[in-house]
């Protein structure tokens, strides 16, 4: 129990010196962001970006998907629905696969898209409220880790356990990231998925030539 004390003592310690480092970095407005969502209170426009944007980043590194990505949603036509992309899919893919060449990947966000639009986004959100994991874990390249990083930026209250977070989370005695994140919400009071994007960032920053 006293180890246990200690840990987690040790671990707000870090979250406020991680959440100082934040507040003081260009990626501050991503704190804001992250508390703004709530729910699956989202258009069927949001999730398409949010879902690309999850997709493209897995197995690469965000700033390179960044530097990219408005012109990827130009090239997807702003993600305005997914009727359009369907219409579109064939232009859409070609005129990316200059700047990102990952066919694959473009391929699974034109089938996402084929489904919203044949199926309908209403199902899709009430699939989400039923069980959230599970339905984005069915969708194209959506996998075990990427599917707590969707629901996150989609407004779930939940952490993704990508490897930044589990090495943290072991480091202070956590077997899972999202009880980690938990004690911080009880302690300070920041959302769990606020915790989860300052932690990450925190760790991240050694990878950025960003540094106070």
């Amino acid at each position: 129990m006293a180890k246990a004390i200690r840990n987690r003592h040790a671990l707000i310690q870090h979250y406020r010196e991680a959440k100082s480092w934040v507040q003081c970095s260009p990626y501050v407005h991503e704190i804001a962001w992250q508390e703004s969502l709530h729910g699956f209170d989202i258009s069927e426009s949001h999730f398409l970006r949010e879902y690309a944007w999850v997709v493209l980043n897995s197995g690469f590194r965000e700033k390179v998907i960044r530097r990219y990505f408005d012109y990827i949603s130009l090239c997807f036509c702003d993600w305005e629905s997914a009727e359009i992309i369907e219409l579109n899919e064939h232009v859409c893919i070609a005129t990316v696969l200059p700047v990102f060449r990952n066919r694959r990947k473009l391929e699974a966000i034109v089938a996402t898209a084929r489904l919203l639009n044949r199926s309908g986004f209403e199902w899709l959100k009430a699939s989400l409220e039923k069980d959230a994991i599970s339905t984005l874990s069915s969708l194209p390249f959506v996998g075990a880790i990427t599917s707590w990083h969707l629901a996150k930026n989609l407004g779930m209250d939940v952490a993704k356990p990508d490897r930044h977070l589990v090495r943290l989370a072991r480091r202070f005695g956590y077997d899972e990231v999202h009880q980690m994140c938990r004690d911080i919400h009880i302690e300070v009071g920041d959302r769990i998925a606020v915790a989860d994007i300052i932690l990450w960032r925190f760790e991240e920053r050694s990878r950025s030539r960003y540094t106070l």
